[in-house]
């Protein structure tokens, strides 16, 4: 089986692939988890180069971690990083990427359809990796482990997110102008 993946988009899925590996090692410390810019990159790959080429990239930045490269947040690497408290919120990326390629396939690339996408894209990575670390971290279920998740790890969040997804959706539109 070969892929066949034209020049220009392989090196622009690479690029983005690093773009998203830099992004994570920016950090702002708030919670036991810091705020990175990730997500920005992950909006901005799938915006620039579309649902499939984006998702490949995600896939690759993924992938180089599972292999053992450092380019998860924190300079970590390994499958331990995968399957650590935030591995849910990596695979969330990859989730994320998929749902912005389904809704902007059947929606075009208007500003809000694109905003719309990455808003539900971002929303599934919050869902995955919240249920994540309620079935693999905690050790109480219920409504009190829930709040306690939420509260660590995805409402401090919210607003960060949403002004990358702004960002994202902007640049997106201004570069694709040039």
């Amino acid at each position: 089986m070969s892929i066949k993946m034209p020049i220009k988009k392989l090196v622009l899925t690479s690029l983005f692939a690093a773009l998203i590996t830099v992004s994570a090692w920016l950090s702002i410390p708030v919670t036991a988890i810091s705020i990175t810019f990730q997500t920005l990159m992950v909006f901005l790959a799938v915006g620039l180069l579309g649902g499939k080429y984006g998702t490949i990239a995600v896939a690759v930045y993924i992938a180089l971690g599972a292999l053992g490269l450092p380019v998860f947040s924190g300079f970590r690497g390994g499958v331990g990083a995968l399957v650590g408290n935030t591995g849910g919120f990596i695979f969330g990326f990859l989730a994320a990427t998929l749902i912005f390629w389904l809704i902007t396939h059947f929606f075009g690339q208007k500003a809000i359809v694109l905003a719309i996408a990455m808003t539900l894209g971002q929303l599934a990575c919050y869902a995955l990796g919240t249920a994540w670390v309620m079935i693999f971290f905690t050790k109480s279920t219920g409504w009190s482990a829930l709040l306690s998740v939420l509260s660590g790890y995805v409402l401090p969040f919210i607003i960060p997110d949403t002004l990358k997804i702004v960002l994202a959706v902007v640049l997106t539109k201004k570069i694709k102008k040039h």
